[in-house]
């Protein structure tokens, strides 16, 4: 009877636990939503907090075109992500749609360069956790130009002279979107002549006296065949590559394939085209949380305590190139020029405005620039176009 007894007890034992493994609820799962250039990073980051917190992390690669915009429809009915990595200038259309919540980062942020933080606020709001800053600047190929031109007509000369010499193919690589424009690459030039985007009075400031004088002079690089529309930016980083264009104006997401290549390089800032500095836009690289997380805690511990990380931000450097947002990880690579030079143009920049009216500046604003290297018209007239079209949408 005792035997019985025990056999029993030992069965309904069983029988419980079994019960109790069947009825435990499954792992929780953090989805993020990032790009090809930092998936696989993001992944392996990953892995510590997995085995740690006992969760899943799923890493969903998006087309970064389409990122942003996806994530806005989605998140309302709780079909996005938890997170997701993108620009700073996305901020105001994410906050506009109510899709991102703030982001306790006081611990943190004497970790991060200041304008890196001020980036990822929207109305005194901190929202976002950096990791990037980045900017376009001019590469240079120091076999074909041993010194760094002091002035962007400097750059011009010694490229065409180049070209005419038979020892490059174009005179530099400026690449121009066929159907965009090029706004974002050409804003170090148009800034020279004392030009914005919008003024310090928060009004559209493309048409003001500095960007008509820009319009003209893209006409003039334009006629002088330094600009086309047939020049993109495969096009101009190939050519780079090759040795077929001394110098190239591009952003921190292609040194590592150059690197790789072989391509002797400097990296400098972008020269003046008119009598001020050229201050090309300046964006900073960060991860959002969704206002709309079902597992918002644990989307903020693996945000704090797991990308706020040197480790993490050396990883995601060194997979994607852009110079850490954080100081001590950017000290560490002082000694490499390459980051180091990305650092130095991106620190001699503005932020992209991450204002929603921003959304409605591009478009019209790359048209115009695509019809004066057409040259489809007066630059002036072209450029206060487009100023007029963007403000009837905007409202200023």
């Amino acid at each position: 009877m005792r035997t019985f007894t025990t056999l029993a007890a030992a069965a309904l034992l069983a029988a419980g636990c079994a019960a109790a493994e069947k009825a435990a609820p499954p792992p929780a799962t953090l989805t993020v939503w990032a790009d090809d250039s930092r998936a696989a990073t993001l992944q392996q980051i990953a892995a510590a907090f997995e085995k740690d917190r006992g969760v899943r992390v799923k890493i969903v690669q998006k087309a970064m075109g389409g990122l942003r915009d996806d994530f806005v429809s989605q998140a309302p009915s709780g079909q996005g992500p938890d997170m997701i990595v993108g620009p700073h200038d996305w901020l105001g259309k994410l906050v506009q749609n109510g899709v991102v919540a703030p982001l306790d980062l006081s611990a943190k942020a004497g970790l991060f360069a200041k304008a890196a933080v001020e980036a990822m606020t929207y109305e005194g709001q901190t929202y976002g956790l950096p990791y990037a800053i980045e900017s376009v600047a001019v590469l240079r190929n120091t076999t074909l130009a041993p010194a760094a031109p002091a002035t962007f007509d400097e750059l011009v000369a010694k490229g065409r002279a180049l070209v005419k010499a038979g020892k490059a193919e174009y005179p530099v690589g400026l690449p121009v979107d066929p159907k965009a424009g090029s706004p974002f690459h050409l804003y170090a030039l148009q800034t020279s002549f004392g030009s914005a985007v919008f003024g310090r009075d928060g009004r559209l400031a493309i048409d003001d006296p500095g960007g008509l004088k820009f319009a003209a002079y893209l006409r003039k690089l334009s006629a002088e065949k330094v600009v086309s529309t047939s020049l993109t930016g495969d096009i101009a980083t190939s050519a780079f590559v090759e040795g077929r264009t001394p110098f190239l104006v591009t952003g921190p997401w292609d040194a590592p394939a150059l690197v790789k290549a072989g391509v002797p390089f400097a990296v400098d800032p972008v020269p003046p085209a008119g009598p001020q500095k050229a201050r090309p836009f300046a964006g900073v690289q960060g991860f959002f949380v969704s206002a709309k997380s079902a597992n918002p805690i644990l989307a903020n511990d693996f945000l704090l305590n797991y990308l706020a990380t040197p480790q993490a931000q050396k990883a995601l450097h060194a997979a994607g190139g852009r110079p850490p947002a954080m100081t001590s990880v950017r000290e560490e690579l002082a000694g490499d020029p390459v980051p180091a030079g990305f650092a130095a143009a991106a620190a001699a920049g503005v932020p992209t405005p991450n204002v929603p009216a921003m959304d409605a500046v591009w478009a019209d604003w790359g048209l115009s620039q695509l019809a004066i290297i057409t040259g489809k018209g007066d630059p002036a007239g072209l450029t206060r176009k487009a100023a007029d079209r963007i403000r009837a949408k905007i409202g200023s």
